[in-house]
């Protein structure tokens, strides 16, 4: 089972899963087809299913693209939003491709009809994957459009936590630096925190992805699955494991990058108006 990383709009990722003994393959959150194909093509792979985490635009506008363009093509997902819906699947429900075996879990909360998918091939010494959305970021979770901490807690601790610990996770955006400096800031003594972040920002420098993490690793440094953990709690000021994934998705959601400081030679031209000529113009 080999997985292609595929970077597409702004900061999304999806994924092309391919069977390396048949050369069949299944996509995941397949949102911009024209690369999709590009990579199929050089990879001389057939695409057999598109496995969608969400319905949101960004995960699932290229759904119905490809079903025009690959007849027979099977699309599942969780939710009847999602584009070009042929197959509805529930929590638990296990998939074949060729030798990839997939169980669909079940993730309300960023949206009320989000499925996660664990993928594996029996017999095989790699580590098994999992295709988290927007559910389990590196360092972070989704943010509760359309659900609860309630929800989420589950999700983290009961549905994706307990899965073995060597699963690696590929999730919908890459945001992992953002996340960690969070992170940093709810746990400022982690190491394994200043660790993933120094390594991440190196990662970012060189337009690389930090795709995937493993479930061992997310439990070392992502607060959002740290919740039971002193210093955790001690920032959120909370004790209950969902008051504390609360509050820590509000702080989350209002946290705001340092301000970059404007370059002093920019300031100058504003002031003497070099730049009005081109402001006018507009």
């Amino acid at each position: 089972m080999k997985v292609k990383v595929i970077s597409v709009l702004e900061d999304n990722y999806m994924y092309l899963v391919i069977d390396e003994s048949t050369r069949d393959a299944v996509a995941v959150d397949a949102a911009v087809p024209k690369r999709l194909l590009e990579i199929i093509r050089k990879e001389d792979v057939v695409l057999r299913a598109i496995l969608t985490t969400h319905h949101h635009w960004d995960h699932a506008r290229g759904n119905e693209e490809l079903a025009q363009l690959c007849p027979g093509l099977r699309v599942f997902g969780a939710d009847e939003r999602v584009g070009a819906l042929t197959h509805r699947v529930t929590h638990g429900q296990e998939l074949t491709f060729g030798a990839i075996r997939v169980r669909c879990l079940f993730t309300p909360c960023h949206t009320s009809g989000h499925m996660c998918y664990f993928m594996w091939e029996d017999d095989s010494p790699d580590a098994p994957a999992l295709f988290s959305g927007d559910t389990l970021f590196v360092g972070g979770c989704g943010q509760f459009f359309e659900g609860t901490a309630e929800q989420m807690h589950v999700n983290l601790t009961q549905i994706l936590g307990t899965l073995p610990k060597e699963t690696k996770v590929f999730c919908g955006h890459e945001c992992t630096v953002r996340n960690l400096k969070f992170a940093l800031k709810v746990e400022p003594e982690n190491e394994m925190v200043k660790e993933k972040l120094a390594w991440a920002k190196q990662r970012d420098d060189e337009d690389l992805p930090t795709v995937p993490s493993t479930l061992q690793e997310e439990f070392l440094y992502n607060p959002f699955l740290r919740v039971t953990e002193e210093p955790v709690q001690k920032f959120t000021g909370k004790t209950d494991p969902v008051e504390v994934l609360r509050t820590l998705r509000s702080q989350r959601d209002n946290f705001k990058k340092p301000k970059e400081r404007p370059h002093p030679q920019a300031v100058l031209a504003f002031d003497w108006g070099l730049f009005g000529p081109f402001l006018d113009k507009k």
